[in-house]
């Protein structure tokens, strides 16, 4: 009962990591409300601050996509117990993300500003809908599940872990990656568009088109011809491009 209860401990505590490198993002990302942001003052060269946020934006790129893999799933927990094992990974990457805050060097300069009040107002309230589209998209496939919390509950209870349902509801028979999608949205909308955060939105979204592309992978090997039905009816991150697909259930096995 004891290595249930500290599984389930280390569980909430990684959760309690993630939800505040989560809530700090949101500043850093929108340059409110944090010490240190994408658009801080400079104070470094400019080629010497653009190689530390590159290897930044590197480690948490690797650490997110290897860390994912099946394969490294196999091997890790036969390190960590297999109920700890999202946490873990939960974990790692609001390291990474915590890492990026306290070491990211402002590049300075200016690529774009825009001055109208209303033309600011909705590129904000993209920002606003980008982190929405974010929260919103993990609860619809289970946001404790991915995030660790159902996995340890399950074992302080006892009870073996069983995979959730393939399930496209709401926006996920539109594209299927509605939470890229919102990441996208919160990259890219900013009335003031800095060389830093043009550097940041340009290696993220380059990160994400790559990603998806080993994520369907794994998809594919899980659920065989049911993910690649859905993959041929639903586009990626560009929605009203297909049918749209109707909301079923799979599990992945």
């Amino acid at each position: 009962m004891f290595k249930r209860l500290t599984v389930f401990l280390y569980g909430v505590v990684c959760y309690v990591v993630f939800f505040a490198t989560f809530l700090y993002a949101i500043g850093f990302i929108g340059n409110f409300g944090v010490p240190r942001t994408l658009d801080s003052a400079p104070a470094a060269g400019f080629v010497a601050s653009l190689l530390v946020d590159l290897g930044l934006l590197a480690l948490f790129a690797i650490q997110h996509s290897v860390m994912a893999r099946p394969a490294f799933k196999r091997w890790f927990t036969r390190v960590v117990p297999e109920s700890a094992e999202r946490s873990t990974y939960v974990l790692a990457s609001s390291l990474a993300l915590i890492a990026m805050f306290a070491l990211w060097q402002p590049l300075g300069g200016s690529v774009w500003a825009v001055d109208d009040a209303a033309a600011r107002g909705a590129i904000w309230g993209a920002f606003a809908f980008g982190w929405l589209l974010v929260l919103v998209a993990t609860f619809l496939i289970n946001h404790f599940d991915l995030f660790g919390l159902r996995q340890v509950w399950l074992q302080l209870l006892g009870r073996p872990y069983t995979h959730l349902a393939f399930r496209t509801p709401g926006p996920y028979r539109y594209v299927r990656h509605p939470l890229y999608v919102g990441w996208l949205f919160v990259f890219w909308s900013t009335p003031t568009m800095t060389v830093s955060h043009l550097v940041f939105a340009i290696a993220t979204t380059a990160y994400i088109l790559i990603a998806i592309q080993f994520e369907e992978r794994d998809l594919v090997a899980h659920l065989g011809s049911k993910y690649s039905e859905y993959r041929e009816q639903v586009p990626m991150i560009v929605p009203f491009t297909r049918k749209r697909f109707e909301d079923r259930a799979f599990i992945r096995r």
